[in-house]
């Protein structure tokens, strides 16, 4: 088996970013009673947590055959596993922790993004932080259950099982990229008899991330499962502005009260922008102050504001309306308007990335009896967090990615790499990889645009 060349000097954000993971792990509780410790449970963990990285369900395999052969593997050189359980072990170890104990890793990660200066463009209108919320089915099954499952009876007597994740996101206008926060699960709770659901659920996450939420002003974003009196209080109750879609189809009294205005009650602004293209558009804002929410007495009063886009031929490209606490003025109408759409980035960069762009959220990893499931998913979330932190703060990462055309062919090439060779560290196996595709990071000339140079090829 071939070994990779020495790498460049510097440990690098991939480092911090699973140190920070390790040391998370490093507080998971042993559950074990017997004498039967030879793996711990740090390894246990970061083993599982290596898959989701790779995104490869048989590393482990690999890694394995690496170190008998070579008494060494990538598992230990890039993410420090010490021994390599076995698969069914790992999900034996893991099976009764709670998703939450991976909390401090994701704050961790999400402090090195602060460092670096990463979250300073992610902010809406009037300087907000803008927090996307909303829930995705990850797991869905007539038979493979567990006790976090969600039960669902039919009338013609089947039973199907469930999961579904509450996967909040940091947006902004303009930015296609989406910030993992943690997860929240959709889970039985103690103590209650109804089922739970995403927005008890989203309320949990709210409740729990005050911290988070009291740093900086934050506006959440959210779909019109949202838009409704409890939920909106709920926001406001925790010092958070709101940004909900608002459709005519479930708010029939607020579209009523909005039906009998007048024009003249109806503000109107017409802005010429541009969208990611560079192709012109036109934005026409409407917007309305102090709307009632419902039709009862004790409805909430929300300012109303709707958002049509078309292109220069005036052939309409975008539509859609939201309800806000936050106070509207032909200042910042534009602004609010572009945060409320800014909310589609959790689903096209965000849920649709981990189902379809990689990380196979919906695949069943190991579903165990307890937390399993919830768990692993959790885990999936944080890889794409840890991408994501790379993506913005490691140079030669951002080389790579540019080089391959998506994050499936990423994973593919580490897969085989790391399935070959061992790396003595993160950075050389990315030195491989641009030595092989060619590419090298440099100092462009002032005034250049390119942050990437051919390397000569090799004659052979």
């Amino acid at each position: 088996m071939l070994e990779a060349s020495a790498p460049a000097s510097g440990t690098g954000t991939f480092d911090a970013g699973v140190a920070a993971v390790r040391e998370a792990f490093a507080m998971f509780p042993d559950r074990r009673k017997g004498k039967n410790k030879r793996y711990t449970m740090v390894d246990a963990a970061l083993s599982a947590f290596a898959v989701f990285f790779t995104q490869s369900p048989s590393w482990l395999a690999h890694q394995k055959a690496m170190e008998k052969a070579r008494g060494k593997s990538n598992a230990l050189t890039l993410f420090r596993v010490a021994g390599i359980p076995t698969e069914n072990r790992v999900r034996d170890l893991l099976d009764p922790l709670s998703p939450r104990l991976l909390d401090p890793a994701f704050a961790r990660l999400l402090r090195l993004l602060g460092e670096a200066g990463a979250l300073a463009g992610y902010t809406g209108a009037g300087g907000l932080r803008l927090i996307a919320l909303d829930g995705t089915q990850f797991h869905a099954s007539d038979s493979i259950h567990c006790a976090a499952c969600t039960v669902k009876k039919h009338t013609n007597g089947r039973v199907s099982y469930s999961h579904t994740a509450v996967t909040p996101v940091l947006v902004a206008p303009g930015e296609p990229r989406a910030i993992p926060l943690r997860p929240e699960f959709v889970v039985p709770q103690d103590g209650h008899d109804k089922q739970d659901c995403e927005i008890a659920a989203s309320k949990r996450w709210i409740q729990a991330e005050a911290a988070l939420l009291r740093e900086t002003p934050t506006a959440l974003l959210g779909d019109d499962l949202y838009a409704h009196n409890p939920f909106c209080r709920w926001a406001l109750l925790h010092a958070c502005h709101f940004i909900f879609t608002c459709l005519r189809e479930s708010h029939r009294a607020t579209y009523e009260y909005l039906d009998l205005l007048e024009s003249r009650d109806i503000r109107r602004i017409r802005k010429k922008r541009r969208d990611k293209s560079g192709h012109a558009e036109t934005w026409r804002v409407r917007y309305v102050s102090d709307v009632p929410l419902t039709g009862d007495g004790d409805a909430l009063a929300v300012n109303w504001i709707e958002l049509t886009v078309t292109d220069p031929a005036g052939r309409e490209t975008f539509r859609n309306a939201w309800i806000t606490d936050i106070g509207i003025t032909p200042d910042n109408a534009v602004d609010i308007a572009a945060s409320g759409r800014a909310r589609w980035v959790i689903e096209n960069g965000n849920n649709n990335v981990l189902k379809t762009k990689g990380y196979h959220l919906e695949h069943n990893f190991g579903h165990g009896h307890q937390n399993l499931s919830t768990l692993l998913a959790a885990m999936n979330i944080l890889a794409f967090l840890l991408h994501t932190v790379l993506g913005f703060t490691d140079a030669d990462y951002k080389l790579v990615r540019e080089e391959l055309p998506s994050r499936e062919t990423f994973f593919h090439h580490v897969k085989a790499l790391t399935t070959y060779l061992c790396f003595p560290s993160w950075r050389g196996m990315l030195d491989f990889m641009m030595k092989g595709l060619e590419i090298g990071p440099y100092v462009p000339p002032e005034g250049a645009k390119s942050t990437r140079v051919r390397r000569p090829k090799t004659k052979i």
